[in-house]
Formats: C-alpha cells, sequence, structure tokens
C-alpha cells in the first residue's frame, strides 16, 4: 500500500487530547454523583456512609461535599485557553482547589482513621489525603513564588490525587465481581492511588509532549 493511501498515523500529542477529554467528563460525572446526598437521606443514596453521617457528620460531609468541588475544577484548571485568557479567573478558581482540597482532605484523613474497614484501608486512604494536602499545598506556594514550570509539575501530581475519586469508583465494580467488596475494598484503597501517581511521573519525564 503506497503512503498516499495509508491512513495518518494517530499522533501522541492527539492520543492525549483525547484521553484527557474523557477523563474530564469522567472527573464532572464523578462529582456530579458524588452529591447525590443533596437530593436525598444519606442511607438510601450512600448507605456505606450512614455510620460516619451519624458518628461524624462534619468530617463526613465536608469531604464529600468539597472534594468533588476540586474534582470538577479539573478541567477548567488544566484548560490552556482559559489561562492564558482570564489569568486572573485561573488564579481565583486555583484558590477555591486549593481550599476545597485542604477542607476536604483533613477530613478524609480523620475519616481514614476511624475506618472500620481495616487497617489496609486506613493505612491507603490516610496516604491518599496526606498525600493530596501536601502536593497541593507545594504547588499552590509554588505558584505564589511565580514558579511556574515547578507549579505545573505539582499540579499534575495533585490532580493524579484528586482523580483517585474516579478511579476508586471505576476499580469497585471490578473488585465487587473478582474479590468479592470486603476483600477487594481495602486493596482498592491503594490501587486507587498508586496508579495515578505512576502516571503522572510518567507524563513528567523528561522529554514528555505533555
Amino acid at each position: 500500500m503506497s503512503s498516499l493511501t495509508q491512513p495518518p498515523a494517530v499522533r501522541p500529542s492527539a492520543v492525549l487530547r483525547w484521553g484527557r477529554g474523557i477523563l474530564w467528563v469522567l472527573a464532572v460525572l464523578v462529582a456530579l454523583v458524588s452529591w447525590r446526598f443533596l437530593l436525598a437521606e444519606v442511607e438510601l443514596v450512600m448507605p456505606d456512609m450512614l455510620h460516619h453521617a451519624q458518628d461524624r457528620p462534619l468530617a463526613l460531609f465536608a469531604h464529600i461535599g468539597l472534594a468533588p468541588v476540586a474534582l470538577a475544577l479539573l478541567p477548567l484548571q488544566f484548560h490552556a485557553g482559559l489561562r492564558r485568557r482570564r489569568p486572573g479567573l485561573h488564579r481565583w478558581l486555583g484558590r477555591l482547589y486549593g481550599v476545597s482540597i485542604l477542607i476536604s482532605g483533613a477530613a478524609g484523613a480523620v475519616l481514614a482513621l476511624i475506618t472500620a474497614e481495616g487497617a489496609v484501608a486506613a493505612s491507603g486512604f490516610l496516604l491518599l489525603s496526606l498525600a493530596w494536602l501536601g502536593t497541593t499545598a507545594r504547588a499552590v506556594w509554588l505558584a505564589m513564588q511565580r514558579r511556574i514550570a515547578e507549579h505545573r509539575a505539582w499540579m499534575i501530581r495533585s490532580a493524579a490525587l484528586t482523580l483517585a475519586a474516579v478511579t476508586l469508583r471505576l476499580q469497585l465494580p471490578l473488585g465487587a465481581a473478582t474479590l468479592g467488596f470486603e476483600a477487594s475494598y481495602p486493596l482498592i484503597a491503594w490501587a486507587c492511588l498508586v496508579p495515578n501517581l505512576v502516571i503522572a511521573e510518567w507524563l513528567l519525564r523528561p522529554g514528555s509532549r505533555l
């Protein structure tokens, strides 16, 4: 077959754009679904969270109310056109992103420490919360220092941890169908964050076309 009749090769940048678009759609959908407690009682829409709602409602609602805010803001914060044309809006949305993670991450750490799902799940979710807080704080500090290239790298790490909410919801049905919920949940507490961080570091490697 001649080069004139061969289909054009898909460039890595195009694949990356398509993948990022799908990821942003999933992020917004998960954020919207996470706010379902606004439409009905927790025992109806989040029965697994009922014990937290009864015993520690402040931590639970701070986490499930504000973590989706950070998730929904990701597509806007990584939109190059918005950053270029509306830098002021980008900064204010970044502040909202940071505050949302500060509160929901701290609440998530509290919930992790008192989870009834065992030490493995607790340690995974605690690490997620602490890493989420740490990477985001580093990204915000670098932005304040105008170290934009470093800020962008740490925002990618923060985003990877924010997107653990998406990874978690993709893995839960698979884990329940294979190992069962009880056996798979502690593993997913780790599996929802480790691959995301690995992918983030791969994207940040020298020579990446990201």
